[in-house]
């Protein structure tokens, strides 16, 4: 099950950079003007979970295989991208096929890189954006109500709650607020998401700050803290820059650079958790002396489609799952420790699987 987060932002913002660190490849270039990026770059990168390497450790796996999340570089968007201007069409067409957006916004003062309007003002730059999403999302909602209106006077039922739905998004949009807002029952969820309106994805503001202002933000950071309270989004302070440097070196010198920088852990570690936060993600683990796995579900998801992220077959014939929570397969020394503790449990079709449950599925072949 692959997650998706696409990086976006005004030109010269410092998404290449970011992405760049975060994939360690420079296969986004990096340049002093707008639209370096045309082409989407994607980059796949590892989960960092210490979790997994302790249970590794337990169970001397021979390989050890994180937890991995999709980011795309997607080239900056100007205002008028809803019409056309600059790469507009190609930007929303990248962003509609991503899981969430993670939404790069300059928080730095420099004058030797250019901003596309001549001013450092992020909560600006957030609106520009967002604005652009919501015009486009309303032109597609209107084509889209103009081509079901035979169906709709026919009673198709599809037709109908499509209808319903594209309204609520419209009456929301109109009123100058994103479509996620629109509150959407149980029922309407799945279609819902059918619509793919880009104003739906959830968001994350990426505060790309100085090097002086990685470790507490600064005053253009607090101002978008405030702007993402205010949403019910979330954000994270990076320092592009300093990722871009760590990417270069290994896990020691990594370590003490960031102890010099006076940061806990890499942009990396924050932006990952806050993306699986926004996602709705967590993590089970598959544990032996051959790997030790770690896989990513949605909260909430139940023991035979845990198992279907596997494999189809694991699902299609699941029997039962063998549960060791985390804390009792490290405490007691692995899974026998767990066994003879009376801690491992057979779980059926019911149960909700938990994070850092570790695993072990039975299924008809």
């Amino acid at each position: 099950m692959g997650f998706k987060v696409g990086i976006v932002g005004l030109p010269n913002v410092g998404k290449s950079t970011l992405f760049n660190a975060l994939t360690r490849t420079a296969a986004a270039q990096a340049a002093n003007f707008p639209f370096c990026t045309i082409e989407p770059n994607v980059g796949d990168v590892a989960v960092p979970d210490a979790r997994l390497d302790k249970l590794a450790g337990i169970a001397r796996s021979k390989q050890v295989i994180p937890a991995r999340m999709t980011f795309v570089d997607i080239a900056g968007l100007v205002k008028g991208a809803s019409k056309g201007e600059g790469l507009g069409n190609q930007f929303l067409a990248n962003i509609r096929e991503t899981d969430a957006i993670a939404h790069v916004l300059r928080c730095f003062e420099d004058g030797d890189v250019t901003h596309v309007d001549g001013r450092v003002d992020p909560i600006a730059d957030a609106e520009v954006i967002e604005t652009e999403l919501m015009l486009a999302d309303l032109e597609s909602i209107e084509k889209r109500l103009q081509n079901i209106v035979r169906k709709v006077r026919g009673g198709d039922k599809e037709a109908v709650q499509q209808e319903r739905l594209l309204k609520e998004a419209q009456a929301m949009l109109e009123e100058g607020k994103p479509a996620r807002l629109v509150e959407v029952s149980d029922e309407d969820a799945k279609a819902w998401k059918m619509l793919q309106l880009l104003t739906t994805k959830p968001i994350l503001y990426v505060c790309n700050v100085d090097e002086g202002s990685a470790a507490e933000g600064n005053a253009h950071s607090a101002r978008v803290a405030e702007m993402a309270a205010a949403q019910g989004a979330a954000h994270v302070v990076i320092s592009a820059q300093i990722e871009e440097e760590i990417a270069q070196l290994d896990a020691e010198e990594a370590a003490m650079f960031l102890e010099e920088m006076g940061l806990e852990e890499a942009g990396l570690d924050r932006l990952i958790r806050a993306g699986y936060g926004l996602l709705g993600l967590q993590t089970y683990f598959t544990v032996g002396p051959k790997e030790a796995r770690a896989w990513t579900i949605r909260r909430g998801t139940l023991a035979p489609q845990a198992a279907g992220v596997i494999h189809g077959d694991f699902e299609r014939g699941f029997i039962r799952a063998e549960t060791i929570g985390y804390e009792d397969y490290v405490s007691l020394g692995g899974e026998t420790g767990a066994k003879d503790a009376g801690k491992m449990r057979v779980e059926g079709k019911g149960y909700e699987v938990k994070d850092g449950d570790v695993l072990h599925f039975l299924f008809n072949a």
